[in-house]
């Protein structure tokens, strides 16, 4: 197909498909948070749980600003565009993880999440590590102006991640929670104030 649209064009397109599947995201993450206040004694809250609803409220907030930088692109590919649609859609998987449709066969979000962390510390991990590719679809002076930081940020999550599948103690689980908080809002500050 050899039709003549502009890159500016296209990459309208791909930022309205990625822009409504980051919004159910963040949609799933505020119903979730919002039927905890209309009745927290029925959901019996966890604040580990409500802990990683922030973080990953903050991966997907930054994940949307970070796609700016897709403007950079000059041709695109239909790979690209089915990998960023497969990108959001880890992101959509995660906050939909941490709030199931119902509680049904859970007595709260204890049991819950202890039982569902495999899977969202999983589709989390794979979320730092796709990041690559998609930092690399930015071209690689965008990766590279990036520094050191990135790749070891990621990383660095990976390990949190990995870690926190295993982590039984709510102890464990709070330091693993405090410290991907505190690295994910520390690159987020020192990285992307302003585009």
């Amino acid at each position: 197909m050899d039709v003549n649209i502009s890159s500016v064009e296209v990459f309208t397109h791909v930022r309205v498909i990625i822009g409504i599947v980051l919004g159910l995201s963040i949609s799933r993450l505020l119903t979730g948070v919002c039927r905890i206040i209309q009745h927290p004694q029925r959901q019996n809250i966890y604040l580990i749980h409500l802990g990683w609803v922030l973080f990953t409220f903050l991966t997907v907030v930054h994940f949307w600003w970070y796609e700016l930088y897709l403007n950079q692109t000059l041709v695109w590919r239909f790979e690209a565009y089915l990998f960023l649609i497969f990108f959001a859609s880890l992101h959509f998987l995660a906050c939909s993880l941490l709030f199931p449709d119902n509680m049904e066969g859970y007595s709260g979000f204890q049991h819950y999440f202890t039982s569902q962390r495999g899977w969202f510390f999983c589709i989390l991990i794979s979320v730092f590590l796709m990041d690559f590719v998609d930092t690399a679809l930015k071209g690689m002076d965008h990766f590279l102006s990036l520094g050191l930081e990135y790749p070891l940020r990621n990383l660095f999550l990976v390990v949190v991640c990995s870690a926190a599948i295993y982590a039984r103690q709510q102890k464990s689980q709070s330091v693993l929670l405090v410290l991907a908080i505190v690295c994910q809002m520390t690159f987020i500050m020192t990285q992307f104030g302003t585009i």
